[in-house]
């Protein structure tokens, strides 16, 4: 394994790693532009340059390799004069609209002109005029006069989704990025385009001009779109309470090797607007005649809990049927097991509605199972015990069924609406606990509003049966409560008392009782998840 010196100091790495990848190990910052860790090496922006030991000019940082007993300086004036030379040259047509670029605040051309040239060009003669708001699709628009050529965008397409729709077109500085002829940007990668993209040549249509970068926070979370798990940054602001205005304004990917490397699709990327949405339930509703009437958490705890005691009572615990749903969380669906089958003994308990694992995926990142947590409800036992959730409503619409409690689901989505509502008609008692209204909500007696999971915190676990976190980016909409909590307020009433008082003391809950969970804890989980030791995988 070769050793070497930058900068003073002395580090010792795999043979075949570059400079720049050694550079990192020693929390050397080396700049660049073309380079990107999960891309091949081009050699094109020249921003990387350094100086090694005994060789005359300047070497890309990105490019060359190690070797034993070298020595690299990365910040000597002679690379200083080099990098302040290539930026006058990244610059000289590059327009100065950093107050209206998307870019602004994480630019990485605004970045290292700050840091390393901040100078008068000597540029006298006209700019290079390209073209601007150039549309690319109906997800990203292209500014070519802002564009430093570094090919990211190429790369990407090429290297990692294999479409290759875009390229370099034209030479010298009439070169542009633009797409080729008949071949239209329709992948599911689009997103990814805004993100690799070091300046504001490439942005997003569902970011541009919606809010500045400054102003957003970021929380470490998982991507509910699938039962890949993808893992994510929340950018979000909580500087408005009106519910007609954004609170989450992107989801972005956040990097984990063992999952999505660096990537994320884009039907989980521009998932997220349902945290907003008009349709979201902010407080508690009972059913009054033929209007729904807003009421605080403990009549309305109260309300369900006096119905369920009473069909209980009249018929038996196998009169309810429960349908939980795998967007939930470990803790989520935990509570629901421990609550309605362990403590209440109902066994019309199951997760699973005929084309619940049915989506469309594309064979990257995107799965079939458009669920993030269906192992998580496997493993827990939300299938299995009785019978299926098409099951369960069948029953509900012979009337074998009298009371249906739906915790995040949306049975109309897979059964259709005419189904739904020939079986919730029949029912003497619908709850529906949820996030957004949906169709089931039509037939309900009570509907509890549940917290989204950009709202809560907890865990998931994906198709590899790896464990990840999510955490609270924002406080729940309205008076919407963690489902959990819901059940846990429910519980309370009817008289049952739960010791959890936070998310983490139902994960101590499962480790100790849930085969495979065992031992783990969210400092154990951390920031990238832990992959379950199961018999047989």
């Amino acid at each position: 394994m070769p050793t070497l010196v930058i900068d003073d100091q002395k580090v010792t790495v795999d043979p075949g790693t570059t400079i720049i990848q050694a550079a990192k190990k020693l929390d050397i910052t080396i700049p660049h532009y073309c380079y990107h860790p999960r891309l091949k090496s081009v050699d094109m922006c020249r921003m990387c340059l350094v100086e090694v030991k005994d060789i005359p000019k300047l070497q890309t940082a990105c490019s060359t390799q190690v070797r034993d007993n070298m020595v690299v300086f990365t910040n000597n004036q002679k690379v200083l004069d080099a990098r302040r030379s290539v930026l006058e040259f990244l610059l000289i047509n590059h327009p100065l609209d950093c107050p209206i670029c998307d870019k602004a605040g994480e630019c990485m051309l605004q970045d290292f002109y700050f840091q390393f040239s901040r100078h008068t060009s000597k540029f006298k003669e006209k700019k290079q005029k390209k073209h601007k708001v150039v549309n690319l699709g109906p997800k990203i628009v292209l500014d070519s006069e802002r564009c430093i050529l570094c090919a990211r965008c190429v790369r990407f397409l090429k290297e990692v989704v294999g479409t290759e729709e875009l390229g370099i077109f034209d030479r010298g500085d009439h070169s542009e990025i633009g797409i080729y002829p008949g071949r239209p940007l329709e992948n599911n990668y689009q997103g990814n385009l805004a993100d690799v993209c070091p300046v504001g040549a490439l942005t997003a249509k569902d970011f541009r001009f919606a809010c500045r970068s400054w102003f957003l926070c970021q929380e470490n979370s998982i991507c509910p779109g699938c039962s890949t798990g993808c893992n994510v940054l929340v950018h979000s602001s909580e500087r408005s309470y009106d519910k007609t205005l954004r609170r989450v304004y992107r989801l972005t990917p956040r990097d984990n090797d063992e999952v999505n490397q660096s990537w994320l699709c884009d039907v989980g990327r521009y998932g997220y607007h349902f945290v907003d949405d008009p349709d979201r339930l902010t407080a508690p509703s009972l059913k009054r005649g033929e209007e729904y009437v807003k009421v605080d958490w403990d009549t309305a705890f109260r309300e369900v809990a006096q119905r369920l005691r009473g069909i209980f009572e009249r018929y038996s615990p196998s009169s309810l049927g429960i349908i939980p749903s795998p967007q939930l969380t470990n803790e989520d669906l935990y509570m629901v097991k421990k609550f309605f089958n362990e403590t209440l003994c109902i066994t019309n308990i199951d997760f699973k509605l005929p084309g619940w694992n049915q989506g469309q995926g594309d064979g990257f990142l995107l799965k079939a199972d458009r669920n993030p947590n269906t192992m998580g409800a496997e493993l827990l036992g939300l299938s299995g015990i009785g019978p299926q959730a098409g099951e369960i409503i069948e029953k509900t619409r012979l009337g074998e069924i009298k009371a249906l409690y739906l915790v995040g689901s949306d049975p109309a989505r897979y059964l259709g609406e005419e189904k739904i509502a020939s079986a919730l008609s029949r029912a003497q008692l619908v709850v529906f606990q949820g996030s957004n209204y949906n169709y089931a909500c039509k037939f309900a007696h009570a509907i509890l509003p549940g917290a989204t999971f950009v709202e809560k915190e907890g865990t998931f676990t994906n198709a590899q049966a790896r464990v990840q976190k999510i955490n609270q980016a924002l406080r729940p909409l309205g008076e919407s409560l963690p489902d959990w909590k819901i059940i846990l307020g429910l519980a309370l009433t009817m008289g049952y008392y739960f010791p959890y008082k936070a998310a983490e003391d139902i994960f101590k809950d499962i480790a100790r009782e849930v085969t495979g969970f065992s031992g783990l804890d969210y400092k154990k989980v951390g920031d990238k998840g832990i992959k379950l030791a199961l018999s047989g995988g």
